[in-house]
């Protein structure tokens, strides 16, 4: 079955991306406020994804955001709004990265086995009404899954939350990263033996829990990222 878009809006309606650029260009922060609040929660992950970093990633994600509220005029619709937003994100976030110096470059993994057929969620029960001990456990399988994404190399956390945790398909994730389609695919692909190695069971259960981005988290990002663009801008000693 076809994933849907990034965004369901349409483009030229009201609320569509054409009317939030627009609106946002004559500097509108009702229209800005509501683009945030829209992709907050993909965006956030990403950024955590590069940084391994809550607070870090909403650094990242609110200069991102300034960026593309200065620079919305530069936008012209040969992209999806979400892909340009990301794009900037994933920038602003390899940026603090290079700063940190916590990660090297990629080194490419050979000789791993391929993904199994069947994942290991078949094995798990539906639990419609957890106890507290099952949530406990849930909740701990959740930490654990997410401890081990963040020792993957960088290439390959990005890319495998982008496509398991947010849903984007090869070709947005391609898109946003500037890399091959074929390049997506590798490296979900060797994500996914490095995460079934370390963790054996219990990935894909977890999986859409990951990074769980809270109202407070938005109503945050979102205030302030409007603080700071309705501050006075700093002049420049010549």
């Amino acid at each position: 079955m076809a994933r849907p878009p990034i965004s369901s809006v349409p483009a030229g309606s009201p609320g569509g991306d054409a009317d939030l650029v627009a609106r946002i260009g004559r500097r509108d922060q009702a229209a800005f406020e509501t683009l945030m609040r829209r992709h907050n929660g993909k965006l956030f992950r990403v950024a955590r994804a590069i940084l391994k970093d809550d607070a870090e990633a909403e650094d990242a994600l609110q200069d991102g955001y300034l960026e593309a509220y200065r620079r919305i005029g530069d936008f012209r619709g040969e992209s999806q709004l979400a892909t340009w937003l990301t794009r900037i994100v994933i920038n602003q976030s390899l940026m603090r990265l290079r700063r940190q110096k916590r990660d090297r470059v990629v080194v490419p993994f050979g000789g791993r086995r391929g993904p199994d057929r069947e994942g290991p969620e078949a094995d798990m029960a539906d639990h419609r009404s957890e106890s507290p001990t099952d949530a406990t456990m849930r909740a701990e399988v959740r930490r654990m899954l997410e401890r081990r994404i963040d020792e993957l190399p960088v290439a390959f956390r990005t890319v495998f939350v982008m496509r398991e945790v947010e849903d984007m398909t090869v070709e947005e994730t391609a898109a946003c990263l500037s890399i091959p389609a074929a390049t997506v695919r590798t490296r979900l692909f060797r994500a996914r033996a490095l995460l079934r190695e370390a963790l054996a069971r219990d990935m894909d259960s977890a999986t859409v829990e990951v990074f769980g981005f809270a109202g407070e988290r938005c109503d945050r990002i979102v205030a302030g990222v409007l603080a700071r663009v309705s501050a006075p801008p700093t002049t420049t000693p010549a």
